[in-house]
């Protein structure tokens, strides 16, 4: 009864009958990988990103420059030295102007070998020490300033002190020349110009 059972019940093959198959390989793709073959992008790349958007801040035109120039603590040295000057300071706050402030740094300002009020001698004692001083400022945020917005790349202009300058732009950044400094950011755009922030001084005497 028995040998009859075992030749009809299957016949069960020993573990080692099959060899085993090896793991299917399975193909990680790269998150920013794609099954299917990639297309080159219709618009060329923007050169020099960031070095742009720094130059190109959004516009404000209800906002004068007086406004845009306190708020930049980087700045507040030449922002100080806009409100000791009366006819300047009406100037910035006018609307109907067009400027471009070419504002340094504080630590620019800071390396100077003499005060901006101290001109080519720091002897401002004597009766007339005050006068000469406060046309010293003068002579040094005149040479800061504009009267045209926007500056176009090598548009010479003269400063508001009478010195020709223009600017360059050097591997993504802007140059003020001839003095070569270089413009750290454009701080504002606004209703009578713009605010330029600089890395250096100019000449201004």
């Amino acid at each position: 009864m028995s040998s009859e059972r075992d030749k009809n019940s299957p016949t069960v093959p020993p573990a080692d009958a099959h060899p085993a198959r090896p793991a299917p390989k399975i193909k990680i793709l790269h998150p920013s990988s794609s099954s299917s073959p990639s297309t080159p992008s219709k618009d060329p790349p923007e050169k020099d990103k960031i070095s742009h958007d720094k130059y190109a801040p959004q516009p404000q035109m209800s906002v004068s420059l007086s406004d845009t120039i306190g708020p930049h603590r980087s700045i507040s040295s030449f922002s100080s030295f806009t409100r000791m000057n009366a006819s300047l300071a009406i100037l910035l706050a006018d609307l109907s102007a067009n400027l471009t402030v070419l504002a340094p740094l504080n630590s620019a300002i800071e390396s100077l070998p003499r005060k901006p009020w101290e001109g080519s001698s720091d002897d401002t004692d004597g009766a007339d020490g005050p006068d000469r001083a406060s046309r010293n400022m003068d002579s040094f945020m005149r040479a800061h300033m504009l009267g045209v917005a926007p500056w176009k790349e090598g548009q010479k202009v003269k400063t508001l002190g009478g010195r020709e300058i223009w600017w360059e732009g050097r591997a993504g950044v802007r140059v003020v020349c001839p003095d070569g400094i270089e413009v750290e950011r454009v701080g504002g755009r606004v209703g009578n110009g713009e605010l330029w922030i600089l890395k250096g001084v100019l000449k201004y005497t």
